[in-house]
């Protein structure tokens, strides 16, 4: 069907809007107003800004595919009818009740983490907490030690990374880089699997060895393609979470003091959060017959890119989209995708972030951000964080 398909670089590349502005924010606004879709001649795709457009976009999977031509082909890039049945297979391990059981243990640890904290004046939030909770988290899922969790964070950081260039050296280079990422965890998922078909334990590689699609069991290669998408999609998305949720905070201190003094208000704030500051601030699909979209024409085979973030501020949508509201409602934000792909892994993220913001609040009193170092974001048009969170905490 995607034969015209052209290179990927939607995901890859940074468009230069988005770096010409202080915020994506105000790029984002100024695109809804003046070119809600429009095509980026240098990166080779439609960028989509407005709420209807992006929703309808996702949701549209015979117009709009999810088929890519990736080094390695996950549940992402599958489209209905055989999405649905590989994503049966998985889906049983993030069931309301499968991720309420693992509540106890994600609190226990982030008790752990936090307890290797206490003395200090100055913690990464990102470093100390963010990261190390969803990797030992999804470690523990897909059953590998959690003593690996920081090769793990490696990957992924490779795999959601991107340039702000097309230049072909660059480019080249982090072809190579993510590549040998893929093999390297392929590598090491080969041996877990290997272990598992042998000795099956209580986890998601065990569910994943013994399940069929169509009365088939699957393959080597669907079996990595899975562990490849849970540990990502895993990490990614709950660590940003975490810290664009802390961030918007530090950014409101009243209603920091809100939080500070009722725990009841956290889930509130994290619904808002995920507007606010989305993790994932775009996705990717491509057109599959030609067709005019706002007066636009696009072709078979072309690229778009759905900006979640920019939907998640649109002012037909949101009233006074810009504010941090945390009574904000109705708040249907597209944070974790809509329709068919609608993230499996919502409900464990926000409980995680429930969790470790509830216990960072009881444990760190009067936290503050440290302004006098610069953030520096995930070089990515994919998810959207930062790569450290520095901030100081008031001993008591």
């Amino acid at each position: 069907m995607m034969e015209e398909q052209q290179m990927s670089y939607g995901l890859l590349v940074r468009p230069r809007g988005l770096d010409e502005t202080n915020s994506p924010y105000d790029w984002y606004k100024k695109m809804r107003k003046n070119s809600p879709v429009s095509f980026d001649p240098e990166r080779n795709c439609w960028d989509i800004f407005c709420y209807e457009d992006v929703q309808m976009v996702l949701q549209n999977y015979k117009q709009f595919s999810s088929k890519r031509n990736g080094s390695v082909s996950t549940l992402l890039d599958l489209d209905p009818p055989t999405h649905r049945r590989y994503r049966n297979i998985v889906s049983q391990a993030f069931t309301p009740r499968a991720i309420q059981e693992l509540a106890p243990r994600i609190q226990a640890l982030t008790h752990e983490l936090l307890a290797s904290l206490q003395g200090k004046s100055k913690i990464d939030i990102v470093a100390d907490i963010a990261y190390p909770l969803p990797v030992i988290v999804i470690s523990e899922m897909l059953g590998v030690p959690s003593q690996h969790r920081d090769i793990f964070k490696k990957w992924s950081n490779i795999f959601v990374s991107g340039t702000r260039t097309l230049s072909p050296n660059v480019m080249n280079k982090l072809f190579a880089k993510q590549g040998k990422a893929i093999l390297d965890l392929q590598t090491y998922f080969q041996q877990i699997i290997a272990k598992r078909r042998f000795d099956p334990k209580n986890d998601i590689v065990s569910t994943l060895i013994t399940a069929e699609v169509d009365g088939e069991k699957l393959s080597i290669e669907e079996l990595l393609s899975f562990c490849f998408l849970l540990l990502v999609a895993g990490i990614e998305t709950t660590t940003n979470l975490i810290t664009n949720t802390m961030l918007t905070l530090f950014g409101h201190p009243d209603i920091l003091k809100q939080l500070y003094r009722d725990n009841s208000l956290i889930p509130a704030a994290i619904e808002e959060a995920l507007r606010y500051r989305s993790p994932v601030h775009s996705m990717n699909r491509f057109v599959t017959e030609d067709m005019n979209l706002k007066g636009m024409e696009l072709k078979k085979g072309q690229e778009v890119m759905a900006w979640i973030g920019s939907a998640n501020r649109d002012e037909n949508v949101f009233d006074n989209p810009d504010v941090f509201d945390i009574n904000r409602s109705p708040n249907n934000y597209l944070s974790f995708g809509t329709g068919v792909h609608f993230c499996l892994g919502s409900q464990l993220a926000k409980l995680e972030a429930k969790i470790c913001i509830t216990e960072m609040l009881k444990a760190l009193p009067d936290m503050k951000l440290d302004t006098t170092k610069k953030l520096s974001m995930i070089p990515s048009a994919f998810v959207y964080g930062f790569k450290e969170l520095p901030v100081s905490v008031g001993l008591e």
